[in-house]
């Protein structure tokens, strides 16, 4: 089953979510709202017939966000979550839904249906993912912290804190001290692999494969992000079950892993169109390949050269 959604954003930010009513399937969940594609219709007719019978509102634009397969209770089911910000109408209940505006960064994710979850984290999520450069040593912490400052301090993105080098302690210091610039630039910081420590600063955690396969459950509550490396369709079926967000790669070549054959922009597409969750495309991106990785179904671009001041 094909099912469309709306993730419709009004002139401040804030998205509409619906209520599923009783006797529904999941019934009190909130939703962003839908319905089913019909035979030989378009994705976007589809959502924009679902608005009018729903909203009464007509839709004018809207622009791919993301898919979400789901399986269980005995059906496969494809919900393609599209964004707009451009219709004519106000959106009112037409078929007795309760709704409600929301900023997405006040949406638990707990009341929303599980498949509508990925939705929301592909809405909050930045289209640039910068990650720290492995080589860096602990002599030159002063000199990163001022690039990492500079670097939160322009907004707009997701910073990974990655030094093996440097002892865990003071990656966590580190992090403690950038936390409060992050904050208020909205920026979501997190630690490679130190599940411990993003508990104890309420920061995110980005696991490595290694880890992913081990864990059993997520490691942190759902008001902390939980990222993933993925290398292929395993660990990203994984990663669906745990983790907020994905990395795929390597997408082109690196200069880092020059033996590792790249995916490429194909395969790359087709193992995020089969995630149930955002996917980031890592290895050989820059900024500047941000139009092209959405284009190839990822969230956006995640790397390490070309994304610092």
């Amino acid at each position: 089953m094909h099912v469309m959604a709306a993730v419709m954003r009004d002139a401040s930010g804030r998205v509409l979510l619906a209520q599923r009513p009783p006797g529904k399937h999941l019934a009190g969940m909130w939703e962003f709202p839908g319905g089913k594609l019909e035979p030989g219709e378009t994705p976007v007719a589809a959502l924009a017939r679902e608005l009018k019978e729903e909203l009464g509102i007509a839709l004018l634009r809207a622009e791919p966000l993301i898919r979400v397969p789901c399986h269980g209770h005995g059906r496969e089911l494809l919900l393609d979550a599209w964004q707009t910000g451009q219709w004519d109408g106000e959106p009112r209940s037409l078929e007795g839904q309760a709704l409600q505006w929301l900023p997405p960064e006040q949406v638990d994710p707990a009341i929303l249906a599980p498949a509508d979850r990925a939705i929301l984290h592909a809405v909050r999520l930045s289209a640039r993912y910068a990650i720290t450069p492995a080589d860096v040593p602990p002599e030159q912490d002063g000199a990163w912290f001022e690039r990492l400052r500079q670097a939160i301090g322009h907004g707009g993105q997701l910073v990974q804190l990655r030094l093996p080098l440097w002892p865990r302690e003071r990656v966590r210091e580190l992090a403690a001290s950038l936390l409060p610039l992050a904050r208020r630039q909205g920026v979501s910081l997190l630690l490679n692999g130190d599940i411990d420590g993003a508990r104890l600063l309420g920061v995110g955690v980005h696991l490595r494969e290694t880890q992913l396969a081990a864990l059993s459950e997520r490691p942190l509550p759902s008001t902390q992000l939980v990222g993933a490396s993925c290398h292929g369709a395993a660990s990203l079926a994984r990663a669906g079950q745990i983790a907020d967000f994905a990395t795929l790669s390597p997408v082109a070549a690196t200069g880092t892993h020059p033996q590792t054959p790249p995916l490429g922009w194909a395969a790359f597409a087709t193992l995020a169109e089969s995630a149930a969750l955002p996917v980031y495309a890592l290895g050989g991106m820059a900024p500047a390949d941000i139009a092209q990785a959405r284009d190839h179904r990822a969230q956006g671009v995640a790397g390490i050269r070309g994304f610092w001041p």
